[in-house]
């Protein structure tokens, strides 16, 4: 089966091609049956860090209902909407449903909480940051081939995960970042440039993904209410016209249709500003698309604009909420026990994770254990982390 490739697949010319992928750091045989791209999706998909999305927070702990999102029910929309644009778009689905899949691997239990406690824990050993995390995840944590540490993805679906918001140049002062500097060498990653236009669908996909599922899930918790959204930028004329529509709707149906309008509202402003910079611009490679100075793939200024403001009610009105509050409290204090406690006594780490943390203290003195402690409190779920503190901090549970 010969590699799929944008010349026989009419995708647009400043499309990625699998065919002409810049490769992977270790050689290895193209398959038969997948692109180069397909192969990385399919091997995220298998790693144990995507596995274990399902139980790390979005917004609301795991324990605390069966129908809010989390890491991974947020990842897979995410994917979904990203081949959605990027087939509209007629750039390679495959990266930009790759890169959408792969961008929260790095999240720690908890959220943003889990990360802003890891991050104080951290600011003497390097710090810590989630798509730092997410890299050092994909190329070096993961062990699951005999040949290398990591998944070995390709140089594009690498590219799109460290930079899919664009230039990171400002951040290469940061000591994380030096882990994407040192795989660079040789595999130069174009810090200082835009990365292809499907890396650009995942970021966006992101965006539009969470505003919108956190709307349903901040209104299934009871957060804030129908009538509350009604004035609200973006989503309020939506729901105002749904109401219009269907003035007999119940509640649940009212909330997740004017959801799924909203969903359709932000898309097609996607394409359509899109296709707008595209015949600006006229790029005609993925070359181009890094070359422009800007992103091809973009919010209109109108819609940038109501989504500020409906992100600002959010931050109001659910991540600053007192019930989200009293969860962020709670789960910054276990991460902080957790790790003061295994970075003074490893000797309670699990084996292999022991061995470990002394071998990196060894080579690089107590930033290399506390990375190691890191590392290993970064990959639990909020129920393992949950179980590990009470097993470690409560004489009543005996494991």
């Amino acid at each position: 089966m010969a590699p799929r490739s944008a010349e026989n697949n009419g995708l647009a010319p400043y499309a990625e091609d699998p065919a002409r992928s810049r490769g992977r750091k270790h050689p290895e045989a193209a398959s038969l049956t997948r692109t180069a791209f397909a192969r990385d999706r399919d091997r995220i998909i298998h790693c144990s860090a995507f596995r274990r999305l399902k139980e790390k927070t979005q917004v609301f702990v795991a324990h605390e209902g069966d129908h809010f999102r989390t890491r991974l029910t947020h990842s897979l929309e995410v994917a979904q909407i990203a081949r959605t644009i990027a087939h509209a778009l007629r750039l390679d689905d495959d990266l930009a449903e790759t890169v959408a899949l792969a961008h929260d691997l790095g999240h720690p239990p908890f959220a943003h909480s889990g990360e802003e406690e890891l991050s104080a824990r951290m600011a003497d050993f390097g710090g810590f940051d989630h798509n730092i995390q997410t890299f050092r995840t994909i190329t070096t944590l993961e062990r699951r081939y005999p040949h290398f540490d990591g998944l070995n993805l390709s140089w594009e679906t690498l590219e799109g995960i460290v930079k899919h918001n664009g230039p990171v140049t400002e951040r290469l002062g940061e000591p994380g970042w030096q882990a994407i500097v040192r795989y660079g060498a040789g595999f130069d990653f174009r810090l200082d440039t835009w990365p292809s236009a499907e890396a650009q669908v995942a970021a966006l996909a992101d965006d539009i993904a969470y505003n919108n599922h956190d709307v349903d899930d901040g209104l299934q918790a009871g957060l804030f209410s129908l009538d509350d959204i009604s004035e609200v930028a973006l989503i309020g004329p939506i729901l105002i016209a749904t109401r219009a529509d269907y003035p007999d709707l119940d509640h649940r149906l009212l909330r997740l249709e004017a959801v799924r309008r909203m969903i359709g509202g932000m898309v097609g402003d996607v394409l359509a500003e899109t296709r707008r910079r595209a015949n600006a611009h006229r790029p005609e490679s993925a070359e181009d698309v890094r070359a422009m100075g800007r992103p091809l793939v973009a919010f209109s200024d109108a819609m940038g604009v109501e989504l500020a403001k409906l992100r600002a009610f959010l931050h109001a009105r659910m991540y600053r909420h007192f019930r989200v509050n009293r969860t962020r409290s709670q789960a910054r204090r276990i991460l902080a026990e957790l790790f003061t406690l295994f970075l003074a006594e490893t000797d309670v780490l699990p084996e292999g994770w022991r061995e470990r943390a002394d071998a990196k203290f060894a080579m690089d003195g107590e930033a290399g254990r506390a990375r190691v402690v890191c590392d290993y409190i970064a990959g639990m779920t909020d129920r393992f982390a949950i179980e590990e503190h009470r097993k470690l901090f409560n004489l009543d549970i005996w494991n």
